[in-house]
């Protein structure tokens, strides 16, 4: 039997990068998928047919998680088609990166409105049904760069710390109703963003890391799969870093 078997999961900002290996992950495991996509339609059409032929229901959202009446929204709308949620997976981001003495503060304004609210508003809204369910697993993507910090990443940074802190508090104020929340930090991962990255860059980077490569999204989606899995039943208000042994 597949581990996530009939369990349903939202999983946001999946159309591509990290959210899309997690949302493939799960659904070979048996889950059920709700996703969330702001503006890449094809891409998100693309996901949702791959999950759809692994033999699980599959529902693509195009919907802001950043926008705390389109997050309620979209909860209502998933409870409406999948009839619960098991696990919610706050993985929607951005970066816009600059030192602070040149950062806009529309970039700082929107990293942590997009990277943090979201987390705020999706948990705020799932945690009515968890509550009344006595069960859940709420699994936040944060990053090694919330743990360590960043030269020019300040607004990112404080965006993912601040998910940490979050999610140790939720933890806290649920784990006596079976609702478990944990935090996920990826190190440096190969995506679409980081293929226009120079080979040179790539391979500094890879020397400042004891595996000696750059991780996958199947590197993360496995961890997320764990979280999301009845295995990790007695693990709460953990962060789990993912980077192949950078904050070593």
């Amino acid at each position: 039997m597949r581990l996530l078997e009939g369990k349903n999961i939202i999983v946001t900002g999946a159309s591509r990068g990290i959210g899309n290996g997690i949302a493939n992950k799960l659904a070979e495991q048996g889950a059920n998928i709700a996703f969330t996509y702001l503006s890449s339609e094809l891409e998100a059409k693309k996901l949702e047919s791959n999950i759809k032929d692994k033999g699980v229901k599959c529902i693509g959202y195009k919907s802001d998680a950043s926008d705390f009446d389109s997050a309620n929204k979209l909860i209502s709308s998933v409870l409406e088609d999948f009839g619960s949620i098991d696990v919610l997976i706050n993985n929607a981001g951005i970066t816009r990166d600059n030192l602070i003495l040149r950062m806009k503060e529309d970039d700082w304004n929107n990293v942590i409105k997009i990277n943090l609210n979201s987390v705020f508003n999706l948990t705020k809204s799932v945690l009515g049904f968890m509550l009344k369910n006595r069960s859940g697993s709420i699994i936040n993507i944060s990053s090694v760069v919330g743990l360590k910090g960043n030269a020019g990443q300040s607004n990112y940074a404080a965006s993912k710390s601040g998910i940490i802190g979050f999610s140790k508090s939720i933890a806290l104020e649920v784990g006596s109703r079976n609702i478990r929340c944990n935090v996920v930090a990826p190190g440096f991962i190969e995506t679409e963003m980081t293929d226009s990255l120079s080979d040179k860059y790539v391979d500094e980077w890879k020397q400042k890391i004891p595996l000696k490569r750059l991780g996958t999204t199947n590197d993360i989606a496995n961890t997320v799969l764990f979280l999301s899995s009845d295995l990790s039943s007695y693990i709460t208000g953990q962060v789990i870093p993912v980077c192949g042994g950078m904050l070593t």
